[in-house]
């Protein structure tokens, strides 16, 4: 037995279609990560990436969602940042996806999520 057909006038999406648009949001996520290696926190002056804020950049209904967090809930920078992440996606992906960024305070930021480099260069020992 076939499925039903679709009502007149819905699109079908093709498996083509599922395919670019699959490959549309890995870009969108690519760039996005790339984009958040070009946001630097003015006090440590390292990238968010590098210094292990940003826990994850996923597509959620059409945009780009980045969960990030900051060192500290007082941190001065805690409305800037995330408005330099959120410019910094919409010029890497020419303004075609929405992003939200999400500030999270669970799990809390520590020194242990930072990458090597950026824990050398702020002095701590490697892990």
């Amino acid at each position: 037995m076939n499925p039903p057909s679709p009502p007149a006038g819905t699109p079908v999406q093709t498996a083509t279609d599922q395919d670019r648009q699959a490959s549309e949001q890995v870009e969108a996520v690519d760039a996005s990560w790339a984009a958040l290696t070009t946001v630097f926190d003015p006090e440590l002056c390292l990238d968010v990436v590098a210094l292990g804020l940003v826990y994850d950049v996923r597509i959620e209904d059409s945009k780009v969602v980045v969960e990030m967090t900051l060192t500290t809930p007082g941190c001065p920078v805690s409305e800037s940042l995330p408005e330099q992440a959120r410019a910094a996606i919409i010029d890497a992906t020419d303004g075609t996806v929405g992003v939200d960024i999400r500030v999270v305070w669970d799990p809390p930021w520590n020194p242990t999520l930072m990458d090597e480099a950026a824990a050398s260069a702020l002095g701590f020992r490697p892990r």
